[in-house]
């Protein structure tokens, strides 16, 4: 697939960043092979030409190898949130919600709508999140304006009151586009290189975050007391035959990989944003779980649907942007892996590099 002169594509002897959400062999092996290609580029070796040529039909297989991580890492998600909703709760009712925000103004909206079992495991919830705003038009001063997807995500909320004091657990997928922007900061080694910028300072090696969720609970203390329950929680083998699963020692247990505290003292942010955050795995899957108070909850609603968060997006973009002015291999990079996945992937629209010749075959 790749190649600069007698070089071709070949398996990555190190783990891509996308390895803990995936083991797709052509994921991680494209992924690994674009971080070699990064250490010859850079290399002082004169007047080499790299070429990056891609057949039409190796270019199909590695989209299908990301569309079906997407699609196994949403059904094992909402799994995970099921088996959480059998355990904690007596009934519970689901809901997909949607954040917009409208063309012309620029105007926030949340729009809330029930969601049947069906409908969750037969509909991906990027494609819930379009379908609601597609049925949406919005009139001001006499012009009529369609409505862009801000963020969605699916609600599971307890029909009753229960012990843990959880008022709802929450499910979201990162749009591709970000992912994609993760995997170039991670292949760059971008928190190197902004390592003292607070926005940034959170990356890591691997892309970890893809498939969350998030626990709603009372208040700072049952923040504390939800987060100690997933560390000790053991399922019972019935609870996960009742789902159609095989009660492997993986499905049993939550596997605990990484937990960071900013619930209080010297780990909350200065934003006033807090919670504790574990990576964990579940059924082969890495998945990162977010447990909230629920004024916290609150004040990040409130965020999510002002235009502080487009300015807080547009700031993490403007510092992207920034390291591509000051390496353009960071920027061409970016620009590559979207016209891969997300562009129409012709030849026309290609990116450029200079020493860089991309074909499509």
């Amino acid at each position: 697939m790749m190649n600069d002169r007698e070089n071709t594509w070949t398996a990555a002897t190190a783990r891509s960043p996308l390895w803990m959400v995936t083991q797709e062999p052509l994921l991680n092996e494209f992924v690994g092979s674009l971080t070699a290609l990064l250490q010859q580029l850079r290399a002082p070796t004169g007047e080499r030409e790299h070429r990056l040529e891609f057949s039409r039909q190796q270019l199909a297989d590695v989209r299908q190898a990301f569309s079906s991580m997407i699609v196994r890492g949403e059904e094992a998600l909402h799994q995970l949130c099921e088996l959480f909703c059998r355990q904690f709760f007596t009934g519970y009712q689901l809901s997909s919600v949607v954040i917009g925000e409208i063309d012309a103004t620029k105007e926030r909206f949340v729009l809330s709508q029930g969601l049947s079992p069906k409908d969750l495991y037969s509909t991906s919830d990027i494609d819930l999140g379009t379908r609601q705003l597609a049925k949406l038009r919005f009139i001001d001063r006499g012009v009529w304006s369609n409505a862009s997807l801000v963020a969605n995500y699916v609600e599971y909320q307890p029909t009753e009151s229960n012990a843990l004091h959880i008022h709802k657990l929450i499910s979201r997928i990162k749009a591709e586009e970000e992912i994609w922007n993760k995997v170039v900061d991670e292949i760059f080694d971008l928190d190197g290189l902004v390592r003292r910028d607070k926005q940034m300072s959170h990356l890591s090696w691997f892309v970890k975050d893809v498939f969350g969720i998030k626990i709603v609970v009372d208040g700072k203390a049952d923040v504390a007391a939800m987060h100690r329950v997933l560390v000790e929680t053991r399922w019972e083998e019935a609870l996960i035959t009742g789902l159609g699963l095989q009660p492997s020692p993986d499905v049993l247990r939550l596997e605990h990989l990484e937990t960071k505290d900013y619930s209080g003292g010297d780990g909350r942010k200065s934003s006033g944003w807090s919670a504790i955050k574990s990576v964990v795995r579940w059924g082969g899957k890495t998945f990162e779980i977010q447990t909230q108070s629920l004024r916290n909850y609150f004040s990040e609603q409130e965020f999510l649907t002002q235009e502080s968060h487009a300015g807080f997006k547009s700031k993490r973009e403007a510092l992207r942007d920034e390291i591509a002015r000051q390496e353009p291999l960071f920027g061409f990079y970016r620009a590559l892996l979207k016209w891969l996945f997300i562009g129409d992937g012709s030849v026309e629209s290609a990116p450029q590099y200079p020493g860089v010749k991309v074909r499509l075959k």
